[in-house]
């Protein structure tokens, strides 16, 4: 087949890309067309979205592509972070910036909710794990305040939905991200109204539900005149960026064989699961507090979040901000030069979801749980990056539990495969031979999609070939598993 162009518009909490995929019907190479700074903004104490600002990027992107490939472009689609939306009143309007999954209005709200609806009702009706940043709860925190909004809104759109509407005046709200916002039942493939009438919260606002690869149409009139991309339809990948990166796993599949690997999505967050034909919603599933979120080709993502490398990053920023200018190389040899498995913590404690100071948060912990608390910086890594090894050993076990199988392999995709010694320490403290890559997990993912949806690739498992083609990635055997052992033994202590 002649090349076809692709592009992913792949917006993360902290940077926006605009990648084209570039595909021969064998090959897929990316190429990086613009980059853009994403954030929250603080208004009167509240965390925003600044989403005209993000509007402007994906236009500014789209104007870069047609510049380059103008109408080579095949298709266009977005992915985002999860749980986040935007309201739409009468006639389209837009009511609010959106809010940041990290803003505080939001604590204490699942006690709240639970004295509602039993958090066990939630459960049977979502199957979805509980997190107090969930759209279920931003919407609760709306409703018990008074928010007028909720009834003025016409259409809730899910943020990948928003910038997609912006894009072709098609309002819909795509399986994987509204999958994402515990307002959605994974065993009817619908909306969860039962649960939201008990809240008292609106339905009438939550639209149609799409699945990857669906076809939305051609971008806007003033947008192809604005970007030259005349033959671009614009078409929904799996919205939600985790759904992305998975589709992108570069493992085999063999019909009739049940996989034996497991994924992290490795970046500011861990999340890490299993692919399952199917929603796990019972009793176990529930205890080890899982979410099961929608996958591509109706799989579902059955999966934990952990705090990933948000706890380095936050050190670097502080320790850069003391004037260190320290890059990440600086940061992985003060790691590698300190002593290994002296002190451990709980990545997942509240203490480390938002600290003022993150490096004083794990040196305090280390101190209360009665460990030998970090002497320096290089020990402060070592003690976060050999927690989250054996954070990723405790959800293995988790995984295999629910999965009923042992996994020989553990795929880390996303941008945290360029730790590569994150990648070692995991292999080592789960016994398992870990497969890192591709970096560019969720564009690929995006792009894949958009490609099995124009019919130049068969499906999913067709997809994961070109991407074993296409990209290479790194493996790791495990090393001194016996050391690990002991220091799982301590680590559990700890949980």
């Amino acid at each position: 087949m002649a090349e076809k162009v692709y592009l992913a518009i792949d917006m993360g909490a902290s940077s926006g890309r605009h990648l084209a995929g570039l595909f021969n019907g064998k090959k897929l190479v990316l190429e990086e067309v613009y980059r853009f700074e994403n954030g929250p903004v603080e208004v009167g104490g509240n965390l925003y979205w600044d989403l005209l600002l993000q509007w402007s990027h994906v236009r500014q992107g789209l104007r870069a592509a047609g510049a380059k490939w103008g109408g080579e472009i095949a298709s266009v689609g977005v992915d985002t972070w999860g749980v986040d939306f935007g309201l739409l009143g009468p006639g389209d309007e837009l009511l609010a910036n959106p809010y940041h999954y990290r803003d505080a209005r939001t604590n204490g709200i699942l006690e709240r909710a639970f004295a509602i609806v039993p958090r066990e009702e939630i459960f049977r009706h979502t199957g979805l794990q509980f997190m107090q940043l969930n759209t279920l709860y931003q919407l609760l925190v709306m409703k018990l305040a008074g928010s007028r909004l909720l009834d003025i809104a016409e259409t809730l759109l899910m943020m990948p939905d928003l910038f997609h509407w912006m894009l072709t005046g098609v309002k819909c709200n795509e399986m994987t991200e509204a999958s994402t916002s515990q307002c959605y039942n994974p065993a009817t493939g619908g909306w969860a109204t039962e649960l939201l009438e008990k809240f008292d919260l609106p339905c009438g606002m939550l639209g149609r539900i799409e699945q990857p690869g669906a076809a939305l149409g051609p971008l806007r009139e003033n947008i192809v005149g604005e970007t030259g991309l005349t033959a671009a339809n614009v078409v929904l990948p799996a919205s939600h960026d985790t759904g992305s990166a998975v589709a992108a796993v570069p493992a085999r599949s063999v019909a009739g064989e049940t996989p034996d690997w497991c994924y992290i999505s490795l970046g500011t967050w861990a999340l890490m699961g299993i692919e399952s034909p199917e929603p796990l919603i019972n009793d176990t599933v529930l205890k080890l507090n899982f979410t099961n979120e929608g996958g591509v080709a109706q799989t579902s993502r059955v999966l934990k979040n952990i705090t990933g490398l948000w706890l380095l990053q936050e050190c670097r920023r502080l320790w850069n901000l003391a004037g260190r200018n320290w890059d990440w190389e600086d940061l992985n040899q003060l790691a590698a030069d300190a002593t290994p498995l002296v002190s451990f913590i709980n990545p997942d404690a509240p203490d480390f979801l938002a600290p003022a100071d993150m490096p004083k948060a794990i040196h305090k912990a280390c101190k209360k749980t009665g460990q030998t608390a970090p002497a320096d910086e290089g020990a402060v890594l070592r003690c976060a990056l050999e927690s989250l090894a054996l954070a990723f050993r405790h959800v293995l076990s988790m995984c295999e539990e629910l999965a009923g199988r042992r996994m020989e392999t553990i795929h880390i995709v996303g941008g945290g495969t360029q730790n590569r010694q994150l990648c070692q320490l995991t292999a080592n403290a789960c016994g398992r031979r870990v497969v890192a890559g591709p970096v560019e997990a969720t564009a690929i993912g995006n792009v894949m999609v958009q490609a099995v949806a124009a019919g130049d690739v068969a499906d999913i498992a067709q997809a994961r070939e070109v991407v074993r083609r296409s990209f290479d990635v790194e493996e790791y055997e495990p090393r001194n598993t016996d050391r690990w052992d002991d220091a799982y033994e301590k680590f559990l202590t700890i949980l």
